[in-house]
């Protein structure tokens, strides 16, 4: 019998925010980053650190499990 595969569904950064109905510059505000780091988290050029990641997930209202960093 074969196993059932588990799908993980994530979805981007930048989908992430936009779902939240957040510009850039505010969604940094609130995350206490710079527009140009979150540009670059977006952009897959850094990825966010846990802390990052946590405040994210809390400001998108997305378990951080489903955002997807672009590693």
């Amino acid at each position: 019998m074969p196993s059932e595969d588990r799908v993980q569904i994530r979805i981007s950064l930048e989908a992430a925010r936009v779902n939240a109905e957040l510009l850039q510059k505010d969604a940094a505000k609130l995350i206490g980053i710079s527009l140009k780091t979150l540009q670059n988290y977006e952009n897959g050029k850094t990825k966010p650190n846990w802390d990052t990641l946590i405040k994210m997930s809390d400001i998108y209202n997305i378990p951080i499990g489903m955002l997807n960093c672009r590693y």
